[in-house]
């Protein structure tokens, strides 16, 4: 079976721009970066609520528990999130309630799902709605391999070619193996031969 595809930074903003176009832009482009900036499995993803994310002042968390019912593997994990990311969840909950600031949402049931679906307000989608949701986006796009792992096989890559060890990278992935994670790591041909240069 072919792995996910690790996304270059030009299909990455090709795919932007395309649900930028979209209805949901602001939920879409957020679920994706979640992926590609977070390395969050869409079962998590879909399963991720308000309260996960917005503290009680109405600011977005620098980091996201998730239980175990909410990850794979009956065990839960923390989801680091950059600024960058806090920014666009930030952008996406304050189009999501029309408000300017979220301390109002503070004030409501905070257990609904982050990410909705268009049937019902409060319930997410389905982690199988998910996969089908990120194959669409990336068929639209052109991208051949494209799936709902691209972007958690990109975050975990990326970092890597940045050098950040693989022991972190085990960490901010979830795994419980540093073998497992070494799977996720794209071979780049560039990055081998600068190496060797290095000596």
């Amino acid at each position: 079976m072919t792995q996910a595809k690790v996304l270059t930074q030009e299909e990455v903003e090709r795919v932007l721009r395309y649900l930028g176009k979209k209805q949901h832009a602001a939920r879409n482009q957020a679920m994706f970066l979640l992926t590609h900036g977070c390395g969050v499995r869409i079962k998590e993803l879909v399963r991720i609520r308000i309260c996960d994310v917005l503290d009680r002042t109405g600011n977005i968390n620098a980091e996201v528990q998730l239980s175990r019912n909410q990850t794979k593997g009956d065990r839960g994990r923390t989801v680091y999130l950059s600024d960058k990311m806090r920014e666009v969840i930030m952008d996406y909950l304050c189009e999501r309630f029309s408000l300017q600031n979220l301390l109002a949402v503070t004030m409501t049931d905070t257990s609904r799902a982050l990410f909705t679906n268009q049937k019902n307000p409060d319930r997410g989608f389905s982690p199988s709605t998910g996969c089908q949701m990120f194959h669409y986006w990336y068929k639209d796009c052109g991208i051949v391999h494209g799936s709902s792992h691209s972007g958690r096989r990109s975050f975990i890559t990326n970092l890597a070619n940045k050098g950040v060890a693989i022991h972190v990278l085990k960490e901010l992935a979830g795994h419980r193996s540093i073998a497992v994670t070494e799977k996720y790591i794209a071979k780049n041909p560039a990055i081998l031969h600068a190496s060797v240069n290095m000596l």
